[in-house]
């Protein structure tokens, strides 16, 4: 049976289609509005207009209470801080007049529960109907912490869990917090189905696990315990690597090295069909996976270039924080990391301050509004599958012309980092 979401829109009699005005509204495609349109065998796809707010990253602090070898902070030079009210006060007001609220996900380079009043700032959103998800690390979800955010109404709150042993957690996070973690997130789900006073289907729970060499193994452990603990969705990305040892351990080399360009038609096509993954087929199915083919699977094209910016794509804007803005999350803060055996500086890209331009002020300038198109069209050089040059050592400038920003070794662009 069909998707029971599938809806039905029509075609007039000049040949335009007729959208459903809830769909029309949801994702802003409101009359004028420019999109691009997808075009695959036998569909296409309408692309979110970028003149639609529909997602608000909100950085409360860029501080923690680990220090994980796989986060960016270990090689940055930034100050650290709190989000003051002051500026969460232009956030929230600006928020508060739009007639469609975007959700707004308290997440960034830090721990957003750390921040005193992380609370009430998921009240008030709640209180004027925008949806709230939240990241944490798991550690200060107390039964306290849990029963208060489950109050305020939260709507999905993703914990990082990348080990399903004290000994693989203790490598990745740097911390013997994991039974604590795990403790936290069962009081979580008993307080959830427990108490009687409070609507006991929030917040959905969803588990985030960065992959590499050293802890893969254990995720289908974390799956069974994510389960176990109520959890509902699963985002499973690749690490990001910072330094050498993080890059001994991607999982990704052959993956980046089969990528096919979306217009290269000289490599075979090889288009299999859904079958068990058993003693029978492993070794087959393990060959056609990694060989550089334009590989369809039921119809899905896996090794073409993504091309595609994620944070364009949602719809969705990040705010620093200390009030600056920025496309995404990766370009809040300058970093580097290794990328092709080389490493690539990424030099944060500042739209401007929600305390002297506002939000909308912002997202409406000419040149953020100049900036989605650009990542719409995404026609930046393919560095990610290119065997590399002086020119990708930095995000500033690219083989096309493209300078200021150039987003053609994103690796979210590509599939191979995936945030919440």
């Amino acid at each position: 049976m069909k998707n029971q979401l599938l809806v039905k829109a029509q075609v007039d009699q000049k040949g335009r289609l007729i959208l459903p005005p809830e769909i029309a509204s949801k994702f802003g495609l409101s009359p004028g509005a420019d999109v691009y349109i997808d075009e695959g065998n036998n569909e296409v796809r309408v692309i979110r207009p970028v003149s639609h707010l529909a997602k608000v990253y909100i950085e409360v602090t860029n501080m923690c209470n680990l220090d994980c070898q796989t986060c960016m902070r270990n090689v940055w030079d930034e100050p650290s801080g709190m989000m003051s009210d002051q500026t969460f006060e232009v956030i929230f007001s600006e928020v508060n007049q739009m007639a469609v609220k975007p959700t707004v996900f308290f997440g960034g380079y830090g721990e957003p529960l750390i921040h005193p009043k992380i609370i009430e700032m998921v009240k008030r959103f709640k209180a004027i109907g925008a949806r709230v998800e939240l990241i944490s690390n798991g550690l200060l979800l107390t039964e306290e912490r849990s029963l208060q955010l489950i109050r305020a109404g939260m709507d999905l709150l993703w914990v990082s869990l990348d080990g399903a042993s004290p000994e693989s957690y203790v490598d990745v996070r740097l911390g013997s917090s994991l039974p604590v973690v795990l403790d936290n997130l069962k009081k979580l789900r008993y307080i959830r189905h427990k108490a009687t006073d409070i609507d006991n289907s929030l917040p959905n729970l969803g588990i985030a696990f960065v992959a590499m060499e050293k802890n893969i193994k254990d995720l289908p452990e974390v799956i069974k315990l994510g389960i176990e603990v109520g959890a509902t969705r699963f985002s499973i990305s690749n690490v990001l690597p910072h330094t050498q040892e993080l890059n001994d351990q991607t999982l990704y080399k052959r993956s980046m090295q089969n990528m096919v360009g979306r217009q290269n038609t000289s490599v075979p096509l090889v288009n299999i069909a859904r079958m068990d993954w058993n003693d029978l087929t492993k070794d087959v199915l393990a060959y056609v996976y990694s060989r550089k083919f334009r590989l369809e699977v039921a119809g899905y094209e896996l090794n073409r270039a993504l091309d595609t910016c994620p944070f364009v794509e949602q719809g969705s804007l990040s705010v620093r924080w200390d009030g600056n803005v920025a496309p995404c999350l990766p370009l809040l803060h300058t970093n580097q990391y290794i990328y092709r055996q080389q490493m690539r500086k990424t030099n944060n890209y500042i739209l401007g301050n929600i305390r002297e331009n506002g939000l909308l002020g912002i997202w409406n300038s000419r040149e953020y509004v100049e900036l989605r198109d650009r990542l719409q069209r995404f026609q930046f050089s393919p560095c990610t599958f290119c065997d590399g040059c002086e020119l990708s050592e930095e995000n500033i400038r690219d083989c096309m012309g493209n300078t200021d920003l150039t987003c053609g070794g994103c690796m979210w662009a590509q599939g191979f980092i995936r945030c919440p």
